[in-house]
């Protein structure tokens, strides 16, 4: 048995409405929520459930999404329509949450099925099917794995599992509901992907750098991480650090409050920078920026380039202190100096890493060049719901062929590791 309502609260001359479905199964009740703006979530209540997720990251807190909304960098009006999930409990009690979007594209997603869209258009456009709207569950323009599908973790592993069911049962709901072509979870922790494989989800494989710190004994210095490396990545790195000191930089960094409104500015003015030369506009906004300065200020460093005192570019790392977690997110540059990239993006955020103590940081997607730097090909997975049958079988088909190629990819990577061999000799 299922009932509906609606309640719309607005603020700052904007509605926001909650969509709540109530269920009964025998003798509980219990319902689900589909919120049109973070506004609406239980804040502290979203923040205590995910953070005590497996790969719980900065990027799930309400602060963020709220700030993406707020900002209008993800709204509406760019093509990501919140509908985010949220499922409670008789009394009300959150026990399940899945950050989700009604989208009308595939920009800032970083898993691309453009093809799949086009093909999909071309096979159904007549029958007056499109591809898009699709539902998506991500954190808009930030390709980093954490939970997707969070549930309770006071809660025993049988009723985990049964709230998580119901989280994905929402989802293939709604779908059918409005009429859309498919459903998609990026960058899923990997405890959330079993249950969601097991209902017929697709599984997709990707590729992404990750630097790990030595274990059991953590790098000393930078040099120390440097002498693990094979003698001509060694050298090479060297070189390039070499080149960027000769060229009069030097760099400041700067953590949580000591990076001012000033500094702020400077980073957003290089930050543009990099998509204005590729012809682009940059996703996220300067009041995007503003907010999460003041409400996550604990969780950015900053690395500022200077030559002659006046700062030349720059690199922002989100980091996580409790897990000892970087995530090389966004870097500029106003003035073009040899190398000053890889020091910004790599040298001096290991340095630093290492320096902290930290586990993991995190480089991002693409790019063979990190490899050399010593980051490492890491494994990345999303999840596909696809409502029409042929072409979920059309789709099934691409995706295990593509997995033999990425799995040919990482091996040939990991063949490719810059680390000594432990019988090298230098």
């Amino acid at each position: 048995m299922r009932n509906v309502d609606n309640r719309k609260d607005a603020q700052d001359s904007m509605v926001a409405a909650i969509e709540v479905f109530h269920h009964e199964e025998g003798d509980l009740m219990w319902s689900q929520q589909w919120h049109s703006s973070p506004e609406t979530l239980p804040h502290a209540a979203w923040n205590a459930l995910m953070a005590e997720q497996d790969g719980a990251s900065p990027f799930l807190k309400h602060e963020f999404l709220q700030a993406l909304h707020d900002s209008g960098s993800a709204c509406p009006d760019t093509g990501w329509t919140p509908q985010i999930l949220t499922l409670h409990d008789h009394e009300g009690v959150l026990r399940a949450a899945c950050p989700l979007y009604a989208k009308s594209h595939s920009y800032g997603e970083y898993v691309f099925d453009w093809a799949w869209a086009d093909a999909y258009d071309r096979a159904f456009a007549r029958s007056g099917q499109r591809y898009y709207p699709k539902l998506l569950s991500a954190v808009p323009f930030t390709p980093v794995c954490g939970p997707r599908l969070g549930v309770d973790a006071h809660l025993p592993p049988a009723h985990q599992h049964l709230w998580r069911t119901r989280l994905l049962m929402a989802m293939e709901g709604r779908l059918t509901q409005q009429g859309w072509s498919s459903a998609h979870i990026l960058f899923p922790a990997a405890p959330e992907q079993p249950q969601a494989l097991q209902r017929g989800w697709l599984q997709r494989e990707g590729v992404q750098f990750h630097w790990r710190n030595r274990q059991p004994e953590p790098y000393r210095d930078f040099d120390d991480f440097l002498d693990s490396l094979q003698r001509d990545k060694r050298k090479k790195i060297r070189q390039e650090r070499r080149k960027v000191t000769d060229a009069g930089v030097v760099f400041k960094i700067k953590e949580g409050a000591q990076i001012t409104p000033d500094d702020w500015t400077f980073f957003y003015r290089c930050y543009a920078q990099t998509y204005l030369e590729r012809g682009q506009h940059p996703y996220l906004t300067p009041v995007f920026w503003t907010a999460v300065s003041q409400t996550l200020r604990d969780h950015w460093v900053l690395f500022v380039a200077e030559r002659q005192g006046q700062p030349i570019a720059c690199a922002l790392l989100a980091i996580d202190r409790q897990r000892q977690l970087a995530y090389g997110r966004y870097w500029g540059a106003l003035e073009s100096v040899s190398c000053l990239h890889f020091e910004a993006c790599y040298y001096q955020p290991l340095s630093w890493c290492i320096a902290q103590g930290f586990d993991r940081f995190e480089g991002g997607a693409q790019g063979e060049h990190k490899l050399a730097r010593g980051l490492e090909a890491t494994p990345t997975s999303s999840l596909h719901w696809v409502e029409q049958p042929a072409f979920k079988e059309a789709v099934a088909n691409f995706l295990h062929r593509e997995r033999q190629h990425v799995q040919t990819y990482i091996d040939e990577l990991d063949d490719r590791k810059p680390f000594k061999y432990l019988d090298d000799a230098d």
